[in-house]
């Protein structure tokens, strides 16, 4: 063979070996579960004051502490995807008496440790300020979690 054959050989080999590297490491990869979000259903919203061992607090806005009440929302969460959830981001918009928002610029409400196939209770804490009247409106409330931990 000449010296051009022997190295158009040589790339050959090295280009049949790197392409069976890349199937070998795409194929590895591609059986490795993802992780992706769980959408979680929440209905049968209500909402309570906290009871007095866990319900004084303030809210803390802007660097001024203002006095603030206690609430507990309640509900049923609906799992259909068979497996548990858990770290659960709860979404959800809140509305006081006036239609104005309770959690200014935000929709994330709070977190739901873990949920079980199936449907189950839950149960968020939040602090509203003193000064907005109830009743307060509780709408487009939703959850999504993972079936593994993602955070350390």
């Amino acid at each position: 063979m000449t010296m051009s054959a022997n190295r158009f050989v040589g790339y050959l080999r090295r280009g049949v070996v790197c392409l069976l590297l890349s199937i070998l490491c795409w194929s590895s990869v591609a059986t490795l579960p993802a992780i992706a979000t769980i959408p979680v259903r929440l209905f049968d919203l209500s909402y309570h004051e906290c009871p007095p061992e866990i319900g004084e607090g303030s809210v803390t806005s802007g660097g001024t502490t203002l006095k603030a009440n206690c609430y507990l929302i309640t509900g049923k969460a609906e799992n259909k995807s068979g497996k548990t959830v858990v770290d659960a981001d709860v979404f959800g918009r809140i509305y006081d008496a006036n239609g104005n928002p309770v959690l200014q610029n935000r929709t994330r409400v709070g977190a739901i440790d873990v949920i079980p196939p199936g449907i189950s209770d839950f149960e968020i804490r939040i602090s509203v300020p003193y000064n907005q009247p109830t009743p307060l409106h509780l709408e487009q409330f939703k959850a999504s979690g993972f079936t593994s931990k993602v955070r350390g």
